[in-house]
């Protein structure tokens, strides 16, 4: 159920949530992090049924950095077979209730059986439009604008375009995230406070919202209680209280 105060014409139209705290639940818990992961995902498939019952367009979640890559071997196996575990059992979902899955990052550093599941999900989806569902993955935002540097550096060394022309929106083109807006609310969960490389110039005016509760109890309610505190935010884009009231 709906939490009664929110106003679903006020809803962000993209969050983006860093879904941290398996490990550390794990522990709560007396379990190996390994159930922490698997728990995890179970909150991955109610916050994305909720988004999508309350028509938010847009869903991206931080599901695996650069950074993870230096975490133990074993752990990176397990992460990886979650994923495509999850994309095989959800994939009937995304297609009947009309969710387009994209992913953003080096796919190509990612194992082979999870780059095709990948693509053959995303392939598959492509044509979906009530939700864009996009997972991050081998993502770093550091790694993405390097990325992005050197691909205007090289077209304007090749004279495709001048280096007068390159703009916020020249920028914007190049991104992982081209076909996205930018994100209006971005979630974190277990209580850090930190961005941790994630969408570093996509949030440049997001709301930022931290919660101490891990990911794997993290729910629909909770995620009321961020979109609630969201809609109780004035966003104001560099305006005062006055212009943006007028």
């Amino acid at each position: 159920m709906m939490n009664k105060n929110l106003d679903r014409n006020k809803l962000p139209k993209h969050v983006a949530i860093i879904m941290d705290g398996n490990g550390r639940w794990a522990a709560k818990n007396g379990l190996q992090r390994i159930s922490g992961h698997d728990s995890g995902v179970k909150s991955v498939q109610e916050i994305v049924e909720e988004a999508l019952d309350l028509n938010i367009p847009y869903l991206t979640l931080y599901a695996f950095s650069t950074d993870n890559w230096n975490r133990p071997q074993h752990e990176i196996g397990v992460l990886m077979n979650l994923l495509v575990k999850y994309l095989k059992s959800e994939f009937n979902k995304l297609i009947k209730n009309n969710i387009r899955l994209n992913t953003i990052g080096n796919i190509s550093a990612l194992p082979k059986l999870v780059q095709d599941e990948v693509k053959r999900v995303s392939e598959k989806t492509k044509n979906n439009e009530k939700m864009v569902l996009t997972i991050a993955l081998s993502y770093g935002a550091r790694e993405e604008i390097e990325d992005v540097v050197k691909k205007i550096a090289l077209e304007v060394k090749n004279n495709t375009i001048s280096i007068e022309n390159v703009d916020q929106s020249i920028i914007n083109r190049h991104l992982y995230t081209r076909n996205l807006p930018d994100v209006d609310l971005l979630i974190r969960t277990s209580g850090e406070q930190r961005l941790s490389n994630f969408l570093l110039w996509q949030i440049a005016y997001a709301e930022l919202y931290f919660t101490k509760i891990y990911w794997p109890d993290f729910g629909k309610k909770d995620l009321h209680e961020a979109l609630l505190n969201y809609q109780n935010r004035e966003r104001r884009f560099g305006k005062t209280s006055e212009q943006i009231n007028v």
